[in-house]
């Protein structure tokens, strides 16, 4: 798997895909997820507007809002295809792409925020979770950003292996925090599909490379997480498709069209498996 895969594996948030567990009414925080799901950008941007005046100090605000900009830029530039999943070829060949200026400044100004917050916020409590965890989130946006929009893709493994750091730290004190495996499960399930000489310098810069540790990882987080579920459901169907298992990437699709009917992802990916 070449450089442009990462992106759609970094520890981001927000991604396409699946529905977060909630036993009681939705959040503001949540209902901004279940938005950027169905591809309802400004509907999600009000929702974190409104939860940042009721959370100033809050970083999850600001590194949400973060991920709805990168999201729409995703959408509007339709980088989210099944080639950009599963053939390699076309990440060598992908046409070029005009990014959003304004777009990019609104995404910049927004994880920066989001950072001086859980700085602030870990100086206090070092093992602060909340904290630790829009960190985790802030350099996996940053990661995909450098890698599919402005093709630093060199640059983007510092991030993935930086957030897989820090989610490391947040699970030695929040053991059920379960999104942040998430981290864990994308760098060794990418790297893991590169070449043996590949994996072999990447193992020894402190890269983890294990496929069946990467995919444990990503169940972990489909089963038993919250915002970032619904990510790693969609990745779990990634790795079918390139495992040539189209039955179950198929019934994962079918399942996240039925839930979000104005993503017309699902829809064009189910088609091309018919």
């Amino acid at each position: 798997m070449r450089c442009r895969m990462l992106v759609l594996f970094t520890a981001a948030a927000a991604a396409f895909g699946g529905t977060m567990p909630t036993s009681a009414a939705p959040t503001l925080l949540e209902e901004s997820y279940r938005d950027m799901y169905d591809l309802r950008f400004p509907d999600a941007h009000r929702s974190l507007s409104e939860f940042e005046k009721q959370h100033p100090d809050d970083p999850m605000g600001p590194v949400s809002d973060a991920a709805a900009y990168l999201y729409s830029e995703f959408d509007r530039l339709r980088i989210l295809q099944s080639e950009y999943f599963v053939d390699n070829d076309s990440f060598f060949h992908v046409r070029r792409i005009s990014p959003d200026p304004v777009v990019r400044q609104h995404f910049l100004n927004a994880l920066n925020w989001a950072h001086l917050l859980s700085e602030r916020a870990l100086a206090k409590s070092p093992t602060d979770e909340n904290a630790l965890f829009a960190d985790v989130l802030r350099l996996g946006l940053y990661s995909d950003y450098q890698a599919l929009i402005e093709k630093h893709y060199v640059a983007s493994l510092g991030a993935i292996k930086e957030a897989r750091t820090v989610a490391e730290k947040l699970l030695a004190a929040h053991p059920d925090c379960y999104d942040a495996y998430l981290a864990i499960g994308t760098e060794n399930y990418v790297l893991s599909q590169k070449p043996a000489p590949i994996r072999w310098i990447l193992h020894a810069a402190g890269a983890e490379t294990d496929k069946q540790v990467g995919l444990e990882k990503l169940r972990l987080t489909a089963e038993k997480g919250h915002y970032l579920r619904p990510y790693a459901r969609l990745l779990l169907a990634v790795a079918a498709l390139r495992d040539n298992n189209r039955s179950r990437a198929k019934q994962t699709l079918a399942s996240l069209a039925g839930e979000f009917p104005h993503n017309n992802l699902y829809r064009e990916e189910l088609a091309k498996l018919q």
